[in-house]
């Protein structure tokens, strides 16, 4: 035989296991009597559930407080907690954990309210796909509460503030006590036939003996079958009915259901307005970018057009005939400077120019004399002076 050993720890986690696999602890209904209790600090709340033969140790925590518990809890009290059984694996001990907290006297029309709930949302009465939209623009808003007291008032000016022009219809009912169910329903009916487009049902705050009529299944089957869309705003934010489950909107109070049920028409026009300046900055820069381009097409039409290459090539011409003249003005102006420095310089080399100095030219026979050999006596030479020639004939002949 094999023996086994384990931790402690084994132990628990084992049987936290198996108390979350049991369906039978989660969301169940346990009544008694409260023992010890203890509000903490950081808001949660201890106590021990008892009855004559056992007890059970119990917690709801904060995040659950505001929700699931709407009285002080104190020792003696009778209560019905709803919540799932959990270990605690530290310390080895099961324990409530506290959903929603009920005096035992309310027990019975929780349980029934359980039930029903759990019944219409078998039918499909509270599926997303059976909720109809609500209208983005409700000219006639129907409203089914009490004629009296903080709610309508909300609704009235609120749905006023938001849309002065929108029209309200209101069906006076009771909302609450037995003949306040079939109330609402009269009123649902005569707001659906007379064709407006959002009606609102509900009322304000209370207990939940207050708003029972809320949870009639006659009501809730009304509400489902109508043709209009239906926004339940009953009680306050933690206050949940059965109008609320299968409405095709919640809103957690009144004045929230006016404000989901009316478009606020100033946001509107600033967004119209808004739009407005996009559609013109639009269009403006669309106009802009064509004019753009239209320029571009006529520069492009214009360049490739037969008059434009033609006024190109002449002023082509004409540029090129320019820089010619320019070049042959500059190259005449180089050639005269140059003629210029060679006459001065052939002038300066000039014999002539030499003659004017007391220097002759002689020649004989046409041909310059270089040397006293290229003579003899008696013959005819020339000497060429600066202002003339002499004609001189050679009487003697000195070498030197």
């Amino acid at each position: 035989m094999q023996n086994n050993t384990y931790t402690v720890g084994q132990v628990n986690r084992y049987i936290a296991g198996m108390f979350a696999d049991d369906l039978l602890l989660k969301r169940i209904s346990v009544k008694g009597e409260v023992g010890t209790c203890t509000y903490t600090s950081q808001g949660h709340v201890y106590f021990s559930l008892k009855d004559n033969d056992s007890q059970i140790s119990a917690v709801i925590w904060r995040s659950r407080t505001i929700a699931g518990l709407k009285f002080k809890l104190e020792t003696g009290m009778k209560v019905v907690v709803t919540g799932n059984v959990e270990v605690y694996e530290r310390d080895g001990r099961y324990q409530i954990i506290a959903t929603e907290i009920v005096k035992e006297g309310l027990g019975d029309i929780y349980e029934r309210f359980e039930i029903l709930k759990k019944k219409l949302e078998e039918l499909g009465m509270f599926d997303k796909d059976a909720k109809r939209p609500i209208p983005r623009y409700v000219k006639t808003l129907g409203v089914v509460t009490a004629p009296t007291g903080a709610a309508v008032r909300d609704i009235i000016n609120i749905s006023k503030r938001r849309n002065p022009g929108i029209q309200i219809v209101l069906y006076p009912s009771l909302v609450q006590g037995k003949e306040a169910a079939a109330n609402i329903i009269e009123g649902i009916n005569a707001l659906e036939n007379y064709g407006v487009d959002v009606i609102i049902v509900g009322r304000g705050g209370g207990s939940m003996e207050d708003l029972w009529c809320f949870n009639d299944e006659a009501l809730a089957h009304t509400i489902f079958n109508c043709a209009v869309p239906v926004i339940s705003a009953v009680g306050h934010e933690t206050d949940f009915t059965i109008a609320d489950f299968v409405s095709d909107l919640r809103a957690p109070t009144p004045s929230a259901a006016a404000e989901l049920a009316v478009t606020d028409i100033y946001s509107e026009l600033r967004r119209l307005e808004d739009y407005g300046k996009r559609l013109e900055n639009t269009i403006y820069y669309r106009i802009n970018r064509y004019r753009e381009k239209i320029k571009t097409y006529v520069n492009q039409i214009r360049v490739h057009s037969p008059e434009y290459r033609i006024n190109a090539q002449r002023n082509r011409l004409a540029l090129i005939n320019e820089r010619m003249n320019s070049l042959m003005s500059m190259r005449i102006s180089d050639r005269k400077a140059k003629v210029s420095l060679y006459a001065k310089t052939l002038h300066a080399l000039s014999p002539l120019n030499k003659l004017g100095g007391g220097y002759v030219y002689a020649t004989a026979g046409g041909k310059g004399l270089k040397s006293v050999k290229d003579v003899k006596t008696g013959d005819d030479v020339k000497l060429n002076l600066k202002d003339g020639t002499l004609d001189a004939k050679i009487t003697g002949i000195r070498e030197e």
